[in-house]
């Protein structure tokens, strides 16, 4: 399996060549959207979704907690077992442990939902912890942070890891288990027994002269993958996409104020930042006028809310 395969294979398995329908919030959330910097996750729907509204990250068929990596994530809600109980230790021990706290949380919350400044400090650093019980949900909307308690999912913890892992080698693929267990927040030692559990799915594949493995339902489809094409202006977040490993950035010259990918075909072609409505874009490379003109159309329309869009591209040096 060459780079460039993977890269158009996971481009398409995350809806970045062509855009979903108008709407299709729950579709594009499959494996989950990190929101780390202010609306992160709002700006991956938009380049999944037509049309995407500055709302979208709201939708009633998503909701938020700390998932992967204890960052704030945007989940689809019929699969917040999946994210979360996916998660789960699997010493007794820790989880029993992981249990407890989500037991204080939830007798503080008392049906309540309050924000992450009136959480007294104990409260507050037990959040992240007990969100692999399924029981704990935030809502963020880049200026505050609430949390309150959930039912817990009603999925097998077993079945949850597995289909973790499943989404996880599907849309990153080719990968290896050690970035597996980076990317879902887990310990080597919890993330190898559904590793090994999954065996009989995984395909062994070469992947740039290193070892790595694929869904062997994704063989004929990552084999065959079209080259990928358009302008998507990514998050840093998604611009994991297009690195060897996920555990790489793709963006090879970051900065401060652009640490995001312009992804041109399929490759990075630049970086760009944003402030508010005021979009830079970078150039690494020479474009035509008629991907100028791509670049400047996926800025001017990202969904920011009360923002009136500016973009300069600055030439390539």
């Amino acid at each position: 399996m060459s780079h460039a395969q993977a890269v158009a294979h996971r481009m398409r398995v995350h809806h970045l060549i062509a855009r979903l329908p108008f709407g299709a919030y729950e579709q594009a959330a499959h494996v989950g959207l990190q929101d780390s910097f202010p609306r992160s996750a709002l700006l991956s729907l938009h380049a999944r979704v037509k049309g995407c509204e500055p709302d979208g990250w709201a939708d009633p068929r998503l909701i938020q907690t700390y998932s992967p990596r204890a960052a704030a994530y945007v989940l689809p809600r019929r699969d917040f077992g999946v994210f979360t109980l996916g998660r789960s230790p699997v010493d007794p021990d820790e989880r029993r442990a992981v249990e407890a706290c989500a037991e204080q949380v939830c007798a503080f919350l008392d049906g309540r939902s309050v924000r992450g400044r009136d959480l007294p400090e104990p409260i507050a650093r037990m959040v992240r912890g007990a969100a692999p019980t399924g029981r704990i949900a935030i809502r963020w909307d880049a200026r505050s942070m609430a949390v309150f308690e959930v039912p817990r999912p009603q999925v097998e913890v077993d079945a949850a890891r597995l289909e973790l892992c499943r989404r996880y080698v599907h849309a990153f693929g080719p990968t290896t288990p050690a970035t597996f267990a980076w990317w879902a927040g887990l310990t080597p030692r919890d993330a190898m027994p559904t590793w090994q559990r999954m065996s009989n799915e995984l395909l062994e594949v070469d992947y740039e002269g290193r070892p790595a493995v694929i869904l062997r339902a994704d063989e004929d489809a990552l084999a065959s993958a079209p080259a990928a094409e358009g302008v998507r202006l990514l998050p840093a977040e998604d611009s994991k996409l297009l690195s060897l490993f996920a555990r790489t950035d793709a963006s090879t010259a970051n900065n401060t104020f652009h640490p995001h990918a312009l992804v041109v075909d399929g490759r990075v072609a630049g970086r760009w930042g944003r402030k508010q409505g005021r979009v830079v874009v970078k150039l690494d490379e020479a474009v035509s006028e008629e991907t100028r003109k791509g670049i400047e159309a996926e800025a001017l329309s990202m969904p920011i809310p009360g923002a009136s869009m500016t973009v300069q591209i600055l030439p390539a040096p």
